[in-house]
């Protein structure tokens, strides 16, 4: 019976091995010459060795299948890695399939890791933000969209971001904020009465977060959850005159005011020109044309999102036969540099925004309740439709705001500039009227010393 059964094993054993691959081993590999026909070498087990890969070397592949895909996975190059480390990396990769782990997501997971705390460690060297931290994706933010704003929101952004928000949470990592904490951060910012400025806070945090869970840093956002826990901001309008009878009386102090004539001129000017106050004592020389009575402002100057600063058009000024007075005034005095209003220290700067402010004080207008360098817009808005008629359409352009078209889809670019011209000319002369008429209500207040 044995000598039956034993023929019969040997060529059992003689068939297997001739067709199971045998392992490799580093002689056949060194064996291996150029312009050897083969592929590959396979040393069992989804293991193998695919010849000259990376300019003459070869590489070790294992083939795996898991969630019924088929996937290859690099284990280095030979003789770097030699054949026991590769068989060693391959049994690692196998058990992990076994146990539901993809080996190349584990591999590219531990790359993004030590990239990470690369980044941490260079970041903290650096006196940075983390990342992963709140301040480091808001910042990443900001840097996306700060070009899409005008320099001066931009600025404003990223310094309430620094002054109110980033010390209480921007070491925070961002997956681990809550609505409380938030919360808290914002109440803070509305304890010292600045209502407004913290709902904008809560805005910007709010698009921060959108931009973490848009790039996978953060799950949702937080902020969605304070919807009504903070305190609505009141609306207050810029404190104005809008009685002709204490505008007159207004008019006669700006005269008798005893300030520079740099200022008393802004002063005069204010009421006339209808402008924002940055826009007016920016004004340079080179945008007047005095001989065709025109002032046109450069669009970088206006109140504007960016492109409209960057691609727009000017801001055409008429000017009044008395605005043209008040400019060939001043002229020699400021006429041989670049701004109307220059600083009173500084001459290659204009003045300062709180200047005609300080001056509105001084005469004993509080810009609390009743009179600011901005309010002269207003003062003029309501008494030209109210007491002169004008077209609230010409007096919006005069205003340079975007007004939109019947159908409320495009804005309307129209100029007016003839109809604004004649609404100018007509409100300096009323102005003249207050000022010099005995009919109105007589100063109420006397000009400062």
């Amino acid at each position: 019976m044995l000598g039956f059964r034993f023929p019969y094993c040997a060529s059992y054993c003689k068939s297997y091995c001739m067709t199971r691959p045998l392992p490799l081993s580093d002689t056949t590999i060194r064996s291996i010459k150029p312009g050897d026909p083969r592929k590959r070498l396979t040393d069992g087990g989804g293991l193998y060795l695919l010849l000259f890969v990376k300019g003459g070397s070869h590489g070790w592949r294992l083939d795996y299948a898991i969630n019924g895909r088929r996937k290859t996975l690099s284990l280095g190059t030979y003789p770097a890695t030699s054949i026991k480390l590769a068989r060693e990396k391959a049994d690692v990769a196998r058990q992990s399939v076994a146990a539901g782990i993809d080996p190349s997501e584990q591999r590219q997971a531990d790359k993004d890791a030590a990239i990470r705390a690369r980044e941490a460690a260079q970041a903290a060297a650096a006196g940075g933000p983390l990342p992963g931290t709140f301040e480091h994706v808001a910042r990443d933010w900001f840097a996306v969209r700060r070009d899409d704003w005008a320099e001066s929101h931009a600025d404003k952004v990223i310094r309430r971001l620094e002054n109110d928000v980033f010390p209480w949470i921007g070491a925070r990592p961002i997956r681990q904020l809550t609505p409380p904490e938030l919360l808290a951060v914002f109440r803070r910012i509305e304890a010292r009465g600045a209502v407004e400025t913290a709902h904008r806070a809560k805005d910007s945090c709010s698009q921060a977060f959108r931009y973490a869970v848009a790039t996978g840093q953060a799950d949702s956002d937080p902020t969605r959850d304070l919807r009504d826990a903070l305190r609505k901001p009141v609306k207050r309008h810029m404190a104005a005159i809008t009685d002709p009878g204490e505008l007159a009386g207004l008019l006669r102090a700006i005269e008798g005011y005893t300030g520079t004539l740099v200022v008393r001129t802004a002063l005069q000017l204010a009421p006339m020109m209808m402008l924002r106050p940055g826009e007016l004592r920016a004004a340079t020389w080179d945008e007047f044309d005095l001989d065709a009575a025109t002032w046109q402002i450069a669009p970088a100057r206006m109140k504007r999102r960016k492109d409209g600063k960057l691609n727009g058009p000017p801001h055409a000024v008429p000017l009044a036969r008395q605005a043209i007075e008040l400019l060939r005034e001043v002229q020699p005095l400021t006429g041989g540099g670049r701004y109307v209003f220059r600083g009173e220290r500084d001459h290659e700067r204009p003045m300062s925004n709180g200047t005609i402010n300080a001056a509105l004080r001084r005469m004993g207008y509080s810009t609390q309740d009743e009179m600011t360098g901005h309010g002269f817009r207003a003062t003029a808005r309501t008494i030209l439709h109210e007491r002169l008629g004008a077209d609230p359409d010409v007096i919006e352009a005069q205003l340079a705001h975007a007004v939109k078209d019947a159908n409320g889809r495009a804005y309307n670019r129209t100029q007016f500039l003839a109809q604004r011209r004649t609404m100018l000319q007509a409100w300096a002369d009323y102005l003249d009227e207050l000022r010099t008429s005995s009919n109105v209500v007589p100063i109420r207040r006397s000009a400062a010393a």
